[in-house]
């Protein structure tokens, strides 16, 4: 009983401090579902209100983004109405510890959702965390493969331009944000055609086998066989001959040892 009342309690004072375009009574309407006691979703939402994270504890707004993919679940996607609001106040919250949550988890809750919800609601939110702090980014690049694979082919391809963008780091220092890299374009290669491979991530992945850190070149060097394999396989050979050709000319023929050790451990 004493749980109602305070349910009840902050169902109320939700409601009061709701600041939207919409009458409390719409603003209530449209969060009500029910799959879960109501007065329980209610206390949920009312969590992420950035003046009670702020009054009561810092690290509310975190745990309320960590749990959100449960709750989508739990709801089902005919119920993502009741979030969508709080899953962009959370998105767009001060605390980068809170958007790299829901960055880290954006791929999960993309399945959830389904393709249309996620090209709707997600991609705007995905493509705002890709310009954040390298904290956030790597949240998206760690599952970039899982995320992309949801989404049409046309929109996959609009990415391709960004995915050098993953090579500038906020600390150029950060050789594991381009090790991380190397291992996701090697996954995105079954996403895009031989062209695609051939003009947008060819060039990136010539520039990780030349990167300063040996853990990064190492599994740039797999990258490059797998591409090699990929464009081999492809009706068109001559995006494989070419990618052949730059191979000998970039490395085998370098003027350094180190370039034509590259060679071999690709050929390896």
């Amino acid at each position: 009983q004493r749980m109602d009342s305070t349910l009840h309690y902050i169902h109320n004072d939700s409601d009061l401090s709701t600041n939207s375009s919409f009458s409390p009574e719409e603003e209530r309407k449209s969060k009500v579902q029910d799959v879960v006691p109501q007065a329980l979703l209610d206390q949920y939402l009312s969590m992420t209100d950035p003046s009670r994270a702020q009054t009561v504890d810092t690290e509310i707004a975190k745990h309320c983004a960590y749990s959100l993919p449960g709750v989508a679940l739990t709801l089902g996607r005919q119920n993502w109405h009741c979030l969508k609001d709080t899953y962009e106040t959370l998105a767009s919250d001060m605390q980068w510890k809170v958007r790299r949550t829901l960055a880290f988890s954006i791929h999960e809750l993309a399945v959830i959702l389904g393709d249309q919800l996620t090209a709707g609601d997600l991609v705007p939110v995905f493509n705002g965390f890709l310009k954040d702090l390298d904290e956030v980014r790597i949240g998206v690049l760690k599952h970039l493969h899982d995320f992309l694979k949801l989404l049409h082919v046309d929109k996959r391809r609009e990415y391709l331009y960004q995915l050098q963008e993953f090579l500038v780091t906020d600390n150029s220092r950060n050789w594991r944000f381009r090790a991380e890299l190397a291992e996701q374009l090697i996954l995105l290669l079954d996403l895009y055609s031989a062209r695609d491979i051939y003009d947008y991530l060819r060039p990136i992945a010539f520039r990780l086998c030349a990167d300063k850190v040996s853990s990064v070149r190492w599994i740039s060097y797999k990258l490059v066989s797998e591409m090699v394999k990929k464009l081999y396989m492809a009706s068109t050979p001559t995006f494989v001959v070419d990618l052949m050709n730059e191979l000998v000319e970039t490395f085998c023929r370098c003027h350094k040892w180190s370039g034509r050790q590259t060679f071999v451990f690709i050929c390896q």
